[in-house]
C-alpha cells in the first residue's frame, strides 16, 4: 500500500506538480489525491481511484458524498463516482463475485499527474490487482483511468485486451450528483429512448418527455450517445453530461425506503442524490478483440440558471 510520504516524495518534490497536487487522510489509512485549479477543485480516493468531489469555482459541489459514507478496505464508498469494471450488476455466470465488478475496492496507483498547457490538471491512474481479482479476472489486459479537472470534470476508463483471445466488458461510471431536491429535478436528452426498468421485471419501455422521478427508479436507457442534462431548479442550475464509447446510460435513484436499508445514505439523502451513469451495460455489452483498445469517457459541467 502507497503511504503519503511516498506519494510526496515521488509527486510533492516536483516544482511542477507541487502548486495544485496534495494528498490527505480523508479517514484512518485511506488517501486521497487532492487537485485544485483555477477552475475548480476534485479529490479521489485510492481505493477504487475514486472521485469523492468535485466543486467547479462559484458552483456548489457537483459530486454527492453521503454523510455516512463509510471508508474501509475492501468497501465501496457511498457517492462519487465508483468504477463499476470488469462487470455491470452481477456477473452473469458467478453470484459468488461481487456486484458491479472489483475495481471499486481495490487499491489503485497514481501513476501519472501533470498540468496541462491550458491549466487543467490530468491525473492517471492504474489498479493494484489482488490475488482475488485475479482470479475474477483471468484475462491479460490493461486498466487506466484518467480524471482531468478543470472547467469540466472528465474520466476516462481505458482497457486493452493483451489476450490472445477476445473477451466481453461491460462497466459504468456510476457517478452520484448532488441535487437540491430529487421530487423537482428531471433529466433532459433521453426523450425517446428505450429503457429497460429493472423495478418491473427488466420489461422494456418507451422514454416520453423529460425522465422525473417519484420514488425508487432503476433503469437502463438503451442507445444513448451524445448529451443528457440533470435539470435542477431549486440549485439553479444544468449539469451536462457528455459521454463517449458509451450506447447506455443508466438513472437510479433509490427512494426512500431502500436508502433506509442501505445503512450508509444518511438522513433523506436520497432526495439529494442521483446517479447518471455512463455505461457499457445490457444491449451495450462491450467485446474487445486481442490487442483493441475500448476507452468510455464522461464529460460533467454545470450550467447556471
Amino acid at each position: 500500500m502507497t503511504t503519503i510520504d511516498e506519494l510526496k516524495r515521488r509527486f510533492i518534490a516536483n516544482p511542477a506538480s507541487a502548486d495544485f497536487l496534495s494528498f490527505t487522510e480523508i479517514a484512518p489509512g485511506f488517501i486521497a489525491v487532492q487537485v485544485a485549479t483555477p477552475f475548480s477543485k476534485c479529490t479521489v480516493a485510492l481505493q477504487g481511484a475514486h472521485v469523492t468531489s468535485w466543486q467547479p469555482q462559484g458552483h456548489k459541489p457537483v459530486i454527492w458524498l453521503s454523510s455516512q459514507a463509510k471508508f474501509a478496505p475492501g468497501k465501496s464508498i457511498r457517492g462519487g463516482v465508483p468504477l463499476c469494471w470488469p462487470w455491470f450488476g452481477p456477473h452473469t455466470t458467478e453470484a459468488g463475485y461481487p456486484g458491479h465488478g472489483f475495481a471499486r475496492t481495490i487499491p489503485w496507483s497514481l501513476f501519472d499527474a501533470r498540468k496541462l498547457p491550458d491549466g487543467r490538471v490530468r491525473l492517471e491512474f492504474k489498479p493494484e490487482m489482488n490475488d482475488a481479482a485475479l482470479a475474477q479476472w483471468p484475462h491479460a489486459s490493461t486498466v487506466r483511468y484518467n480524471v482531468t479537472v478543470g472547467q469540466e470534470l472528465v474520466v476516462a476508463l481505458v482497457t486493452r485486451n493483451n489476450d490472445s483471445a477476445p473477451f466481453q466488458l461491460s462497466q459504468a461510471l456510476h457517478t452520484y450528483f448532488t441535487v437540491g431536491d430529487i421530487g423537482q429535478t428531471s433529466i433532459a436528452g433521453l426523450a425517446g429512448c428505450t429503457y429497460i426498468d429493472r423495478l418491473a421485471g427488466d420489461k422494456r419501455k418507451k422514454q416520453k418527455g423529460a425522465v422525473t422521478f417519484n420514488g425508487e427508479t432503476d433503469r437502463v436507457y438503451l442507445g444513448t450517445t451524445g448529451c443528457c442534462g440533470i435539470i435542477d431548479p431549486v440549485l439553479k442550475r444544468t449539469i451536462l453530461i457528455t459521454s463517449t464509447g458509451s450506447r447506455s446510460t443508466v438513472v437510479w435513484n433509490p427512494g426512500a425506503a431502500k436508502a433506509a436499508k442501505m445503512g450508509d445514505f444518511g438522513r433523506q439523502g436520497e432526495n439529494r442524490m442521483v446517479c447518471v451513469e455512463t455505461a457499457n451495460a445490457a444491449d451495450d455489452v462491450i467485446t474487445l478483440a486481442p490487442g483493441e483498445t475500448h476507452r468510455m469517457t464522461a464529460q460533467y459541467r454545470t450550467i447556471k440558471s
